[in-house]
């Protein structure tokens, strides 16, 4: 069972380190279950010491002004009893074990492992991990790193947020890239709530979902009578976002006209309106977003190469759900605590061969998909402890998948279905790394569509890339 929860009131924690996105990185780990305060050197330390009163203290081994050893010396004067982890580079571990010697409780080295430096904190803090005997439930206490509306707790994530805090700071246009449901509109609302624009408006619009004839009026608006069906005028998103940011989501999908015109308001910060002869000028922040390879889109001119250059100031990318399985947990539990209100106030919890399977699976829609398959569990299943049974089929076969390629290792299956497994998994990374289009799977994979159709029909592949089931072990 899933158990998120710290005792009132929040413990201190104490973060000494003069790399600032090291700081950062740590404080968005921890602020959802502690009280954190940040010192960038030692003799900041030391009055940050006195007025916090921390219960832990993670500090670095090599700072200016006054190093770890001799900051630990000085807080030890002040509180033997307060416990100490250092944070230690590679060639500085022998400073970590003589601070060990002078009183530091443990030391971990740089970079750190996150499930490492949590297991510490909990042991150290008093926090147990319950597991009850006899069940198969799994209990897990963790520390949720959150970023507003975004959990993580993987180093990636904490990459990831720091570098937003970082970005979001600047008035630079931003290019966020990452497979679909990964969260790029969420990234870019982090981004504004942290900018000097967060009192402003934040403007989305989605380029794919708007016909190709209407987008141009959506951007730039128009005026009465500037075409038919202009029957009074229209602010465009530009003016709707003055003062704030705008987000366009999807921007590979606008038409070569409409990326010139956006390419001259980024060099101008002025565009015409429709049937307007003056052009306009507005205080507006383009944040930009994609799901597609925009330089693959620039060598098949569909792309302006200008344009990209100009929105790609800052990249912020995404990992993808599959390369931090680690967050899935979080992440699961984060979504049964949101649904809660919404079925009386349901909450679940996990049994292990199910929570095995989720982290399992490829997670191909990424967070979206594994929100919706929650929303699904806690609406459908009528008791509070998910098992492997209670999963949607698609996430159970891809299990069965993982334990057919254990049988290809083994040299227990027969070559036949090996093979058909090989295909099967060709065909899956091309579709994910093609957002699904056939067509050019069909051309990353050297076949012709028509064959690629063949084999997805064959294998049991759904043009959304669920697998009906693996192949069969005879």
């Amino acid at each position: 069972m899933f158990m998120a929860e710290l005792t009132p009131p929040l413990k201190k924690i104490l973060i000494v380190d003069d790399e600032q996105p090291i700081r950062e990185s740590l404080r968005l780990l921890l602020k959802s279950n502690f009280a954190v305060s940040l010192a960038e050197d030692g003799e900041s330390a030391v009055a940050i010491f006195e007025d916090v009163a921390p219960d832990l203290v993670l500090l670095d081994v090599m700072m200016p002004k006054l190093d770890g050893l001799e900051t630990l010396k000085k807080l030890r004067e002040k509180n033997a009893n307060v416990p100490v982890i250092m944070l230690t580079g590679a060639n500085t571990v022998r400073t970590a074990v003589q601070a060990m010697k002078a009183g530091a409780l443990d030391y971990l080295n740089k970079p750190f492992d996150i499930e490492e430096l949590t297991s510490l904190m909990i042991a150290t803090l008093g926090d147990e991990v319950l597991e009850k005997p006899g069940t198969q439930s799994v209990s897990i206490v963790e520390i949720e790193a959150d970023f507003g509306p975004l959990v993580g707790r993987s180093t990636t994530m904490a990459d990831l947020f720091s570098k937003v805090g970082q970005v979001a700071i600047r008035n630079s246009t931003v290019l966020i890239t990452g497979e679909s449901g990964t969260g790029k509109e969420l990234i870019a609302k982090q981004i504004h709530k942290l900018s000097t624009r967060k009192n402003g408006p934040f403007v989305a619009l989605n380029c794919a979902a708007i016909p190709e004839t209407l987008i141009e009026s959506e951007i730039f608006g128009h005026e009465k009578g500037a075409f038919t069906h202009a029957i009074e005028r229209r602010l465009g998103h530009f003016e709707l976002a003055d003062g704030g940011t705008l987000f366009l989501d999807e921007i590979g999908e606008l038409s070569l006209t409409v990326q010139v015109k956006m390419l001259r308001f980024l060099q101008e910060q002025e565009f015409y309106r429709i049937g307007r002869p003056k052009p306009i000028k507005v205080d507006v922040r383009i944040i930009a977003a994609t799901n597609r390879n925009l330089e693959e889109l620039i060598q098949e001119k569909k792309f302006r190469q200008d344009l990209f250059y100009r929105i790609n100031v800052i990249n912020v990318a995404i990992p993808p759900l599959r390369d931090r399985f680690e967050d899935i947990p979080n992440l699961a539990m984060h979504f049964v605590k949101k649904f809660a209100g919404r079925y009386g106030g349901k909450q679940l919890s996990f049994a292990k061969d199910a929570l095995d399977i989720l982290v399992q699976y490829d997670w191909p829609g990424n967070v979206r998909e594994l929100e919706n398959v929650m929303e699904s569990l806690m609406a459908l299943v009528p008791h509070d402890v998910i098992c492997e049974d209670d999963l949607p089929r698609k996430l159970k076969n891809r299990a069965s998948m993982q334990s057919f390629k254990g049988g290809v290792i083994d040299g227990d299956i027969k070559f036949d279905d090996a093979e058909k497994l090989f295909e099967t998994e060709m065909i899956l990374k091309a579709l994910r790394k093609t957002n699904f289009v056939q067509t050019r799977a069909a051309e990353l994979l050297g076949i012709s569509r028509r064959i690629l159709k063949y084999k997805m029909d064959k294998l049991g592949i759904s043009e959304s890339g669920e697998v009906a089931s693996p192949p069969a072990n005879n």
